[in-house]
């Protein structure tokens, strides 16, 4: 194939139009502010529909999709299952304010699935689990102080946006205005795998630090993996100092096999946040652990937290239908299986067009970073280059691949994505790199 920009500039007429619309009543034309493709350059996307591994914009053009709704969409666009269970239960009603049977059948496939998380509540977004599970470790353990890891993104709370990584680090934001200086004082960082750190910042704020929140497989800086023994040493340290381990499975839930990454990787959290997957597309996050802990959240305990749409019955019809596909034998060999494939595609042109680059991956997420460097941190992952990303994403883009539009986000694939998808990606990234590699 040849290194030459394909005849891919579709018409966008339409899409175009839409976003001039868009920016004179959503600040900024979007309501996140990844969506604006600021990092990347271009023009941001209007999307219409999706089917599969396809997103289709407002023009009609296909796009292979790796963002699946920043990783909520494992099973692909407009699953069948889902999108009926969804209609059946529209037809029902849409909002209640108050319990349905359908919020006690998902609780029970999560904690069959994931059996140290005994009690659960639901809320709507992934900011409102870890928002949730951080007040509540400050209510369990009486104290304030809350360590978090540079470049790990826990949701926009307060508490959390403070070297921050996801939308933060890709607009370059280290401090938020708003957040008052007395409670980001309250917020602790540490570098991702450095667990002398975690032990220093103990000693120094020794009986003050409520809880560590931690992702298992940090994805909001790009794709880092957790170092051998980093994630059971902070159960270690939390043990031994009194404090929560929360671990931010928003992500990583029901991502790496029908449960929590944990069960991989051999650590138990006392408080497990999950989102995206569960929801299966709609808006759904929870929060859950031992009985013990979860017994001081409203109305058992003082602990209070509410919503008017948690446990909305149309979102939790779609999660149950997600979940209950999980289960089917080999859905996730496959989708490692083609994740594999990818990884070591996109390592070999690397390596054919000696661009400075390397590949971060763990399961079915995946980050390519343009850096000599291996990657294992957020300071490593600053060190790459995103004005080539930038290129590189829009090179995929022109050939009909959507990639995440920031250098500091996830490659999701999933279980709709095929080998051939897979190999129309590599031979797609190569060309690209063939481009970037020449600029030299």
């Amino acid at each position: 194939m040849n290194a030459t920009r394909p005849s891919l500039h579709r018409d966008r007429r339409r899409s175009r139009e839409i976003f001039d619309r868009a920016t004179k009543l959503l600040v900024g034309g979007v309501n996140s502010p990844v969506r604006a493709f600021r990092s990347v350059g271009g023009e941001p996307l209007i999307i219409e529909r999706g089917e599969g591994s396809y997103i289709y914009d407002a023009d009609g053009n296909q796009l292979l999709d790796y963002v699946c709704s920043w990783g909520a969409i494992l099973l692909g666009h407009a699953n069948p299952a889902i999108t009926a269970a969804i209609a059946e239960q529209a037809k029902r009603g849409t909002s209640f304010g108050v319990t349905t049977e359908l919020e006690i059948e998902l609780a029970t496939l999560i904690t069959r699935a994931i059996p140290f998380i005994e009690k659960i509540r639901f809320v709507s977004s992934g900011t409102e689990a870890t928002m949730s599970a951080v007040r509540l470790a400050r209510g369990v353990t009486k104290r304030d102080f809350l360590l978090k890891f540079e470049g790990g993104y826990h949701g926009h709370a307060d508490s959390f946006l403070s070297q921050a990584g996801s939308g933060l680090a890709t607009l370059g934001i280290a401090e938020c205005p708003g957040v008052p200086q007395a409670l980001a004082e309250l917020t602790l960082n540490a570098p991702y795998n450095d667990l002398h750190v975690v032990e220093k910042l103990f000693a120094q704020h020794k009986n003050k630090i409520a809880a560590i929140i931690v992702e298992p497989i940090a994805a909001n800086m790009g794709v880092v993996p957790p170092a051998p023994k980093f994630l059971s040493g902070l159960r270690d340290i939390t043990k031994k100092n009194g404090a929560l381990l929360i671990i931010d499975e928003v992500i990583t839930g029901f991502r790496l096999h029908n449960g929590a990454a944990q069960q991989i990787l051999g650590v138990e959290a006392d408080l497990t946040t999950l989102g995206k997957i569960i929801g299966g597309g709609l808006p759904v996050a929870a929060y859950g652990g031992r009985a013990e802990l979860m017994d001081n959240v409203a109305p058992l305990g003082p602990v209070y937290q509410a919503g008017t749409l948690a446990g909305n019955p149309l979102a939790m019809s779609a999660g149950i239908a997600a979940l209950k596909q999980l289960t089917a034998p080999g859905l996730y060999e496959r989708i490692n299986q083609n994740a594999e494939r990818l990884v070591t595609g996109l390592r070999k042109a690397i390596a054919e067009t000696h661009v400075a680059a390397q590949v971060n991956a763990s399961h079915s997420l995946g980050t390519i970073f343009f850096t000599d460097q291996p990657v294992g941190d957020y300071v490593g992952a600053k060190r790459s280059d995103t004005q080539r990303y930038a290129r590189f994403f829009r090179e995929m883009l022109d050939r009909g691949i959507f990639l995440a539009p920031s250098q500091f986000e996830a490659a999701f694939v999933s279980a709709a994505h095929t080998a051939e998808d897979i190999d129309r990606t590599v031979a797609a990234a190569l060309d690209s790199l063939k481009l970037i590699g020449a600029e030299n």
